[in-house]
C-alpha cells in the first residue's frame, strides 16, 4: 500500500539517481544538489513510518524545497535545453509533486482524526 513512507522512499530514489545520473551526464556538481535532498529524505523515513510530526515536517519541508527549485529555477533551463535532462527533471518534478499530494493528505487525515 502506498502510505508517506513508501512515496518518500520513491521519491528519494528519483532523486538520487537523476541527480547522480545528471552529474554522470555533464559534470557539474550542482547535479548532485537532488541526490543530497533524496539522502536527507531518506533520512527521514523512519521518522515518517513512526508518525513522528517533526520528522514529517522536515521532509515536506525538504521536498517543498526541491519541488521549488526544480519548477522554478531547473525547469525552464531544461525545457531551453532540452534532450534527456528535461527527462530527468521532469522525473523529479513528477515524483516530488506526488509525495507532496501524499504529504498534504495525511496531514489532511491527520487533522481530521484530531478532531
Amino acid at each position: 500500500m502506498m502510505n508517506t513512507s513508501t512515496i518518500n522512499i520513491i521519491n528519494s530514489i528519483s532523486l538520487i539517481a537523476m541527480g547522480i545520473w545528471g552529474y554522470i551526464d555533464v559534470s557539474s556538481v550542482t547535479a548532485l544538489i537532488p541526490t543530497f535532498f533524496g539522502v536527507a529524505l531518506i533520512l527521514c523515513t523512519n521518522g515518517l513510518k513512526k508518525e513522528n510530526k517533526m520528522i514529517s515536517h522536515v521532509a515536506v519541508l525538504l521536498t517543498l524545497l526541491i519541488l521549488g527549485a526544480l519548477v522554478g529555477m531547473r525547469l525552464p533551463k531544461s525545457i531551453d535545453q532540452g534532450g534527456i535532462g528535461l527527462v530527468r527533471v521532469l522525473v523529479m518534478i513528477g515524483t516530488s509533486a506526488v509525495a507532496m499530494l501524499f504529504f498534504i493528505n495525511s496531514f489532511i487525515k491527520a487533522r481530521r482524526n484530531k478532531s
